[in-house]
């Protein structure tokens, strides 16, 4: 589904050219459940809005189901985000006078599918969020709110799920909650990328990236995965197919 080789990506400041990834190459095949770990300023995050077509890199090639990203204009490369990809971010990005109905619903703006409110109270209900369609942000927990982005990501059935430092936000508890629905979704087919700095999260997925210094340190199937999965097991979130 995705194949990136060689890729960098190199910002001007104050005159300077700063080279942010440094040749990263990599692939992700349809339905992997996959996270990618390092610390602050080591290029997570510019490599995550590669991937979901928010930038372009400055060399190497991205390849999204058979399509070289780096060669789209601004249009084309809009239209695939809002068709293939959905989009979890730490800080949720919940509009406060809006709804959660109308928060879900939000995507659709840009989408030629109906916003009648059916597919958002189903995804609400998916999220455990049923009972809350018609709260708006403020009224809701850290974790609902990620809930409720999640939703969001869904609204315009994506294959693939991007979520950067889902689980920033929030304490232990919630941040189990979202990666078990992160998992189950994985389980429905969906291909699932998480960007954290936070090995216990990481531990909950089946393949590890390791990035530093803009390079890609390792690149391992998570062997301790079914471990991390216990965790998760006992949770109330139910997410309903």
């Amino acid at each position: 589904m995705i194949e990136i080789k060689d890729l960098t990506k190199v910002y001007r400041f104050s005159g300077n050219d700063v080279e942010i990834l440094k040749g990263v190459s990599f692939s992700v095949g349809k339905g992997e459940f996959l996270s990618i770990i390092g610390p602050s300023g080591t290029g997570k995050t510019t490599l995550m809005n590669i991937i979901g077509c928010l930038d372009v890199p400055t060399s190497g090639t991205y390849v999204l189901d058979g399509v070289e990203i780096e060669k789209l204009d601004d249009d084309k490369l809009s239209t695939i985000r809002n068709e293939k990809i959905g989009f979890v971010f730490q800080t949720f990005n919940l509009l406060p006078r809006a709804t959660t109905l109308d928060n879900v619903e939000l995507p659709l703006i840009y989408s030629t599918k109906s916003g009648d409110g059916k597919m958002a109270k189903s995804l609400l209900e998916k999220v455990g969020l049923a009972d809350r369609i018609h709260y708006r942000p403020n009224r809701l927990s850290g974790g609902e709110q990620q809930r409720v982005a999640i939703a969001r990501a869904l609204i315009n059935d994506p294959a693939i799920i991007l979520a950067d430092e889902p689980t920033g936000a929030l304490d232990t508890r919630s941040s189990l909650e979202i990666v078990a629905i992160l998992q189950k979704l994985n389980n429905e087919g969906r291909t699932i990328i998480i960007v954290t700095h936070e090995p216990e999260i990481a531990a909950h997925t089946k393949r590890i990236i390791t990035l530093r210094d803009g390079k890609i340190l390792s690149d391992n199937l998570n062997s301790q995965v079914r471990n991390a999965e216990a965790e998760l097991k006992n949770l109330p979130v139910e997410v309903k197919k």
